[in-house]
């Protein structure tokens, strides 16, 4: 008990003052906040006098932001924190609570992330059409590796052995079980599944479950108290994934049938939360997200491969529009929908999944709900309190007391002007200052 006392006395004790505070909902007549260690102990109130103070002058503070779809990597996890997005949320891949302790021991200049572990998905079926054939780990991996530091090659190579030596296949209700209990044995932190026929992707025909199999999977991860999220990205999906009982879909229906008012309802009626990825959809229909690219507040962060991965697109569904995905997304909106930002983007730079970047793409996300009809504020929700709130991560997306000191503090005004949100003055991890 002594030890511990001392050890909070020692913690450094920091007030950042004469700054906007968007708290993950509103503005807030509070114009500081005092962080002591890894967490917020005070907003407004008195200023300890032994607090270092950091001025922050017509800047605003907010809670570190969320991407709530991705697909991830240390280099990943890396670009994400330089963006102010301080935790993702990987929707297949290696990042359960076994994969975060083989691979992130010691590694200290990442973004938190939470993982659902490998996705459901009919043996052959999405996203195997993004990958090359064989078992050997992809080109664009090992290019990936050979920029890493040995300890950080290890621990990826580690990884991907433990995640791919025993994947079960999933072909019956009894292998969906098995498949969900493996995944929640590993530490996933929610579960995913994969209605994906492939008509979007380019690759129409691709297998999928039947019916039965998924909503098994999906009852089996309920009773063990897990989330499922669905990968859709038509109406026709959307629709099957909440009648299976999913809590929320992992993208936004690109298509926009005579029905669609029925499926709002129907999603709305559910409780379900969608995290619609409106940067995929605009890259799946042929929009690079050049503008991005070139903004030099982006441009500075990124490696050159990165910036030719956001100059290219996917340009699977040439025929779509994305005025069918802003009307999609503010129908689901209005009806009281909770619309999360996520990205979708790869854990490293690929080809052929073009238009997206860790954390540079969040921003984008907000800017294009913003396009869409949210206001900068309800787009700042979506990227903070709202994603946290569904996800359970209570410790996370408000400024308030008791919340990890997660901020990210930028230029300008972003309630008013979505834009500014890429200002980044300094960014705050877990109490620790990593950007100035």
């Amino acid at each position: 008990m002594e030890k511990s006392v001392q050890n909070s006395a020692l913690e450094p004790v920091t007030a950042i003052t004469n700054v906007r505070i968007f708290d993950g909902d509103q503005i807030i007549a509070h114009r500081h906040v005092v962080i002591k260690g890894e967490s917020i102990i005070s907003v407004g109130g008195e200023l300890p006098a032994e607090a270092t103070i950091i001025n922050g002058e017509n800047a605003t503070l907010m809670p570190g932001l969320i991407d709530a779809h991705v697909h991830t990597s240390i280099g990943g996890l890396r670009d994400a924190l330089k963006f102010g997005v301080t935790t993702e949320l990987e929707m297949n891949g290696d990042f359960t609570q076994r994969g975060r302790e083989i691979q992130l021991k010691n590694v200290n200049d990442v973004a938190d992330v939470r993982s659902a572990g490998t996705a459901i998905s009919a043996p052959g079926g999405h996203p195997d059409e993004l990958l090359p054939d064989g078992d050997e780990i992809p080109e664009f991996i090992l290019k990936e590796l050979e920029k890493l530091s040995e300890e950080d090659r290890e621990a990826m190579l580690a990884a991907y052995a433990h995640d791919h030596e025993e994947i079960p296949q999933v072909t019956t209700v009894e292998e969906a079980i098995k498949h969900v209990h493996t995944q929640v044995e590993n530490g996933a932190d929610y579960i995913k599944v994969m209605i994906e026929e492939g008509t979007v992707m380019g690759a129409p025909g691709l297998p999928v479950l039947s019916d039965e199999i998924l909503k098994t999977a999906v009852k089996e991860a309920h009773k063990l108290d897990k989330l499922v999220i669905a990968h859709v990205l038509t109406a026709l999906s959307s629709q099957e994934a909440i009648d299976f009982g999913v809590d929320g879909l992992g993208h936004l229906f690109i298509d926009r049938p005579e029905y669609t008012s029925d499926l709002v309802k129907s999603i709305a009626g559910s409780g379900a939360f969608v995290i619609p990825c409106l940067v995929l959809n605009s890259s799946i229909i042929g929009n690079p997200a050049s503008e991005l690219a070139n903004d030099p507040r982006v441009h500075s962060k990124l490696s050159p491969d990165w910036i030719d991965i956001l100059n290219s697109s996917f340009n699977t569904f040439p025929q779509g529009n994305m005025e069918n995905s802003f009307q999609n997304v503010m129908d689901l909106h209005r009806a009281g929908v909770d619309i999360l930002v996520g990205t979708d983007v790869a854990p490293v730079p690929v080809p052929n999944l073009g238009g997206l970047a860790h954390g540079a793409s969040v921003h984008h996300e907000m800017q294009l709900l913003v396009k869409a009809g949210f206001t900068p504020i309800e787009a700042l929700q979506s990227a903070t309190s709202k994603p946290a709130r569904c996800f359970g991560l209570h410790d996370r997306g408000r400024i308030t007391e008791g919340a990890r000191a997660d901020f990210i503090l930028v230029e300008g005004d972003p309630t008013t002007q979505i834009s500014d949100t890429l200002s980044i003055k300094s960014v705050w991890f877990n109490g620790l200052q990593q950007l100035d």
